[in-house]
C-alpha cells in the first residue's frame, strides 16, 4: 500500500496519485477537480492560483506538485469549515470584495492567512495578488471586515450583493474552462503555430513530423480554412467592421498571427507538434508606423482586397477608415482667438489584461448541434459570425458562456471560437483552446495607439473659438474595431464643448503590428487626453481658472450634440432631468477643496521644499448605446416554487449586470432580488442580445428585463383578480404573494392554477435602438511631484459621476473605482512595447506593470442626482466611462504643479524626470522658486512644442 509520504492530502482527503514529471501543483489540483484554483499567468505573477501548503499561501502555478508530497494542501473549496464559511469568505461576501471574481479565490487564500499585524500592511502583504476589476478598495474593506451589502432592502437603490457571490467566494463559480474533462469525452487540445515574421507569404507547410508526434490528431493550415473573409470585431451590424480576416490565411501580417493549428490528445502533444511544423515563408516588406504606412511607396498590407466588398476605405494606402468633418470656419475661429494653442499628443498600446485569458471549447450536443462554450462578451454575435464563416444555419449553432473573468472590450472579439469550431467540424470531436498569457500579449488585441495634433483658440473672455484635430490611429495588422474606435473617439470628446468651428481629419491605418481592438472607453480615453489637456492650456493662456473655462464652454441642458457630423445628432439630446455635468463639476471641485482643508488642518499640505504641489481636473461624456443599434430580449417567468426566473442574453464579466437585472425584476414584481434567478449569456435562452459592450448591460438589456417583469406583473395581477373574483385595481404584488381585496394568494398557488388552465405566466420584453442619452464623469487630482527625481505622489483622487438613478450604489461605486484603477495603470506605466521588428516585447505580466494594491489610491466617488427618461428606472450606464477623464486630469495636475505639459503617455517616473530636466526646472532643494500653475510659460514635453 502506498505510504502517506508518497501522496498528499487535498482538502483533508488523501491521494496517492503521482504528479507527472515537471507538473505544477495548479494543474495537478485542477485535474483532481479543484477548479477554484485559477490559471492567470503561469509565472507566479497574479496570485489567482494561490493555495495553502501546510497552512502557508503559495502560487501553485510555479510550485512543483512533487514538492507537496507528504503535505496538507488546501484550496478555496476546502477553506470553509464544518460550521460554515471561513470568516474571510464571509467578509468578502459582506463587502462585495470582487467583481468578475476570477482573482477572488486566490485573494481569499492569501488573506485568510493574515494575522492582525499583516492586515495593517496590505500594500506589502497583498503584493502577490492582482485584481483587474475592483480598484482594491472593496478588497481592502473585505480583508478588514467592513460590510457594504444591504441586509434589508433587496430592490433598486439597495446595495444588493451579487447573486453568484457565494459561488465566487467558495470557488464553485464556473468560468469557461471550469468543467471536468469527463463532461467532454474525447476532448482534444489545440495549439497554434504563430508567425515569426511581421509580413510574409506562406509558401508551404510540412506537417509530417508534427503528425508523427504520439497523440497528434490533425494539423490545419490555410488550405483547410474557409475562404470567407470576416472581422474578429463583433457589432450588431457586422458591416460596421472591415472584412479583412480569414480563420487561417496564406499571408501573415504581424508577428504572432496564426499560421497553423495542431490538435492533439494533450496540450503537451499539441505543443510538441507545433514545434515540429516546418514552414517555408516568402518574407515581404513591412511597415510599423501608421504615418509612414500612408505614404506613397509604403508596403501595402491588404492591397489585394476590394474596397467595396471588404469595406476598407483605401487599401492601397493602408487606410482602413477615415473621417473628414468640418463645422463652421476653423481658420476664422483661430483668427478671432486671443490665444492659440498647438501640440501633438500620443497615447500608447494598453493590454486589457483580463485575468481569464481567451478560451473556448467546441463540441456537439445530443442533437448534433455545434456548441461553443467560450469566454465572450457577445455570445449571440459570435454565433452569427460562426454561421457566416462556416455557412451554418443558426439553429445548428449554440454559444454559451458562464461567468467571464474580465473583458474590458477585449472579449468583444472572436479570437478563439472560429479556430476551435474549424477543428471540431473537421474532426467531429470536442476541441479546446486556451491562450497562454504570452499569447494574450502577442496575439490578442490592445487599445488603439493615437497620434493627435491639436490646434485650438479662445478669446480672453473665455469663449472657445476653434477646435481642430488631425488624428491617426494605429489599428495594427487588421481593422477590427478600427472605424468604430476612430469615429467614437472623435465624437463625444469634442461634442461636449459648444464651439461653432470644429474640424476633424482622422485616419485609421494598418501597420504590421499586433491588432488593436475594443478597449474600455472605445477611443474616448485617447482623444479626451488631448482635448482636456488642451482645455487647460487654453485656460492658462488667457489667464482663467481651467474649470471656470470649462463651465463657460460645456454643453448645457437641452443642447443637441455637435461633433463630427455636418448635421446635429438628433437622437442624442441632453434632456434637462438627465443632465448632471454641472453637478459633477461642482462635486469634484468641492471635494478637492475639502481635501485641501483636511490637509491644512492636519499640517500635511506642504510635503517639503523638494516637492511641487498642483491640482488638475478633466471632464468627459459618453453616449449610451452604439449609434447603429443595440438590442436585447429578456423573458421573466413565474416558477413552480413561487420564485421568478429572468432569462437574459447579456454576459456577466464583473460589470454587475446580473445583480442589476435581479434588482430591476424584483422592483417591478414587488419582491426581493434573492427571489429572482438569472439565466443568461446562452443563445438558447432568449431570441437575441447584442452583447455586453457599449455600456449597455443596464440601459439596454436591463430595460428589456424591466419591460418583461412589468408585463408579468400585469399578467399576475389580472390572473389573481380573476381567480379571486376581485377587481384588478384591488390587487397588488407582495413578496411571494398577491394580495387581492385583503386576501393573500401565494404565488405557488397562482402558478398551479395557471398550469391547470394552460396559461403559462411568462412575459417577454425587448429594447434597443434610438434615441440615446449621455453620461458624464469629472475627475480631479491633487498631486505632489519631486522636482529632482520625477517621483509622483497622488495626494487626493476624486471622481464625480452622472449615472442617473443608481440601481446599486455599492456596485456602481465599484465600477467607478475599478475604472479609475485601470486608467491609472494606463496613465502611469502600462505599455505594450513593440520592437523595431514589430514584435511585442512585453510578453508576461512581470514585464507589464499592472496596478497592484499599493499602486492605487483610494478615490472619493460622488454621484450626481439625475434621472434618465430612457434608462430603466432612470438609470444610466457607468461601466467604461470612469476610465476616460483620468489621464488628462492627472496630466493637468502635474502641469499645474510643475508648469510642464506632458503630451505623451505613459507618464512613467523616468519620463517625468526627463521632462522636468529638459524643461530646465531647478534641482531638488530649490523647487520653491518655481512658479506653480497660473500663467507661466508652457514647457511641452512631447513631439511638438506648444505655441504660447
Amino acid at each position: 500500500m502506498t505510504s502517506q509520504k508518497n501522496g498528499m492530502k487535498i482538502n483533508g482527503t488523501f491521494t496517492d496519485i503521482q504528479p507527472r514529471p515537471g507538473q505544477c501543483l495548479r494543474t495537478f489540483l485542477r485535474e483532481r477537480g479543484n477548479l477554484g484554483v485559477k490559471k492567470g499567468c503561469d509565472g507566479g505573477d497574479c496570485g489567482a492560483c494561490t493555495v495553502h501548503v501546510d497552512g502557508k499561501p503559495v502560487h501553485s502555478c510555479i510550485y512543483p506538485a512533487v514538492r507537496a508530497e507528504g503535505r496538507q494542501v488546501t484550496t478555496v473549496e476546502g477553506l470553509a469549515g464544518p460550521d460554515g464559511l471561513h470568516p474571510m469568505q464571509e467578509q468578502f461576501l459582506a463587502a462585495q470584495g470582487f467583481q468578475c471574481g476570477f482573482c477572488t479565490a486566490g485573494m481569499l487564500m492569501t488573506a485568510a492567512t493574515f494575522n492582525s499585524e499583516q492586515k495593517e500592511n496590505l500594500p506589502r502583504n497583498l503584493k502577490g495578488n492582482l485584481c483587474r476589476c475592483t480598484g482594491y478598495r472593496a478588497i481592502e474593506d473585505a480583508v478588514c471586515g467592513v460590510s457594504h451589502v444591504s441586509t434589508t432592502g433587496q430592490q433598486a437603490g439597495d446595495n444588493v450583493g451579487a447573486p453568484a457571490g457565494l459561488a465566487v467566494v467558495t470557488g464553485t463559480a464556473r468560468f469557461t474552462l471550469d468543467v471536468p474533462a469527463a463532461e467532454f469525452p474525447g476532448l482534444l487540445h489545440l495549439k497554434i503555430l504563430r508567425a515569426p515574421h511581421a509580413h510574409a507569404r506562406i509558401l508551404s507547410v510540412d506537417a509530417a513530423e508534427a503528425l508523427a508526434v504520439p497523440g497528434v490528431q490533425a494539423v490545419f493550415t490555410h488550405e483547410d480554412a474557409p475562404a470567407q473573409l470576416f472581422s474578429t470585431a463583433q457589432h450588431e451590424g457586422y458591416l460596421d467592421d472591415p472584412d479583412d480576416t480569414r480563420v487561417l490565411d496564406d499571408v501573415v501580417r504581424f508577428i504572432g498571427q496564426r499560421v497553423a493549428a495542431v490538435v492533439a490528445d494533450t496540450v503537451g502533444a499539441a505543443e510538441e507538434g507545433v514545434r515540429r511544423l516546418r514552414v517555408h515563408y516568402q518574407v515581404l516588406p513591412a511597415v510599423f508606423d501608421p504615418e509612414a504606412a500612408m505614404k506613397a511607396g509604403a508596403p501595402v498590407i491588404h492591397g489585394e482586397k476590394e474596397p467595396l466588398q471588404t469595406r476598407i476605405s483605401r487599401p492601397q494606402n493602408n487606410v482602413v477608415a477615415e473621417l473628414h468633418s468640418h463645422l463652421g470656419d476653423v481658420q476664422a475661429g483661430l483668427a478671432a482667438a486671443d490665444f492659440v494653442y498647438e501640440n501633438t499628443y500620443r497615447t500608447q498600446r494598453v493590454q486589457h489584461a483580463a485575468l481569464e485569458t481567451h478560451a473556448s471549447i467546441a463540441y456537439f450536443d445530443d442533437a448534433g448541434r455545434l456548441v461553443l462554450r467560450t469566454s465572450t462578451q457577445v455570445p449571440f454575435l459570435v454565433r452569427r459570425a460562426l454561421c457566416r464563416v462556416f455557412d451554418l444555419p443558426a439553429e445548428k449553432v449554440r454559444v454559451v458562456c458562464e461567468r467571464v473573468g474580465g473583458g474590458f472590450g477585449g472579449k468583444q472579439e472572436m479570437l478563439t471560437e472560429d479556430i476551435v469550431a474549424l477543428a471540431a467540424l473537421k474532426l467531429q470531436r470536442p476541441v479546446q483552446l486556451e491562450y497562454t498569457r504570452e499569447e494574450q500579449f502577442t496575439a490578442a488585441t490592445t487599445r488603439h495607439p493615437f497620434r493627435i495634433k491639436v490646434r485650438a483658440g479662445a478669446r480672453s473672455d473665455g469663449t472657445l473659438t476653434a477646435l481642430a484635430f488631425d488624428v491617426v490611429t494605429n489599428t495594427g495588422a487588421y481593422g477590427n474595431h478600427a472605424p468604430g474606435v476612430m469615429f467614437h473617439g472623435c465624437g463625444e470628446s469634442i461634442a461636449i464643448y459648444r464651439c461653432g468651428n470644429k474640424r476633424v481629419d482622422a485616419h485609421a491605418v494598418y501597420t504590421n503590428t499586433v491588432p488593436a481592438g475594443a478597449f474600455r472607453g472605445y477611443g474616448l480615453s485617447q482623444m479626451i487626453f488631448a482635448v482636456e489637456s488642451t482645455m487647460d492650456e487654453l485656460a492658462v493662456g488667457i489667464g482663467m481658472d481651467p474649470m471656470e473655462f470649462r463651465r463657460r464652454n460645456i454643453i448645457a441642458k437641452g443642447d443637441v450634440m455637435l461633433s463630427t457630423q455636418p448635421e446635429p445628432e438628433e437622437d442624442v439630446i441632453l434632456h434637462p432631468d438627465s443632465y448632471g455635468l454641472d453637478q459633477c463639476i461642482s462635486l469634484a471641485a468641492e471635494a478637492l477643496a475639502r481635501g485641501r482643508d483636511r490637509e491644512r488642518a492636519a499640517g500635511v499640505d506642504d510635503p517639503g521644499p523638494q516637492w511641487l504641489v498642483g491640482e488638475g481636473s478633466a471632464v468627459s461624456m459618453i453616449d449610451t448605446v452604439p449609434p447603429r443599434g443595440h438590442f436585447a430580449h429578456s423573458t421573466v417567468a413565474l416558477l413552480p416554487d413561487g420564485r421568478y426566473q429572468a432569462s437574459v442574453g447579456t454576459a456577466e464579466f464583473g460589470n454587475g449586470t446580473t445583480t442589476v437585472h435581479a434588482q430591476l425584476v424584483a422592483t417591478a414584481l414587488g419582491t426581493t432580488a434573492d427571489r429572482v434567478r438569472i439565466v443568461q449569456s446562452d443563445t438558447d435562452v432568449v431570441e437575441h442580445d447584442s452583447g455586453a459592450f457599449g455600456s449597455t448591460g443596464t440601459v439596454v438589456a436591463g430595460k428589456a428585463s424591466l419591460a418583461a417583469a412589468e408585463e408579468l406583473a400585469r399578467m399576475l395581477l389580472k390572473f389573481a383578480a380573476v381567480s379571486s373574483s376581485a377587481d384588478v385595481s384591488d390587487c397588488r404584488l407582495d413578496a411571494s404573494t398577491v394580495i387581492c381585496a385583503g386576501v393573500r394568494i401565494p404565488l405557488v398557488e397562482l402558478h398551479r392554477q395557471a398550469e391547470t388552465a394552460g396559461t403559462p405566466l411568462v412575459a417577454q420584453g425587448q429594447w434597443g435602438g434610438s434615441p440615446r442619452s449621455v453620461a458624464f464623469n469629472v475627475h480631479g487630482f491633487r498631486v505632489a511631484v519631486h522636482s529632482g527625481t520625477g517621483e509622483l505622489r497622488i495626494m487626493q483622487s476624486v471622481q464625480a459621476a452622472d449615472a442617473g438613478v443608481v440601481v446599486n450604489p455599492m456596485q456602481c461605486r465599484g465600477q467607478v473605482e475599478g475604472g479609475i484603477a485601470q486608467a491609472l495603470g494606463a496613465v502611469l506605466y502600462e505599455n505594450v512595447v513593440v520592437g523595431a521588428d514589430g514584435a511585442v516585447e512585453t510578453k508576461i505580466l512581470r514585464q507589464y506593470h499592472l496596478p497592484t494594491f499599493a499602486d492605487v489610491p483610494r478615490s472619493e466617488v460622488y454621484f450626481a442626482k439625475t434621472t434618465d427618461e430612457l434608462g430603466p428606472l432612470g438609470a444610466k450606464s457607468m461601466s467604461e466611462s470612469p476610465f476616460n477623464p483620468v489621464a488628462p486630469a492627472l496630466a493637468n495636475a502635474i502641469r499645474n504643479a510643475t508648469g510642464v505639459r506632458f503630451s505623451e503617455l505613459p507618464l512613467a517616473r523616468d519620463r517625468i524626470y526627463l521632462g522636468l530636466r529638459d524643461a530646465g526646472l531647478p534641482e531638488a532643494g530649490s523647487a520653491q522658486q518655481v512658479q506653480r500653475g497660473g500663467s507661466i510659460h508652457v514647457r511641452s514635453v512631447g513631439q511638438v512644442a506648444a505655441v504660447d
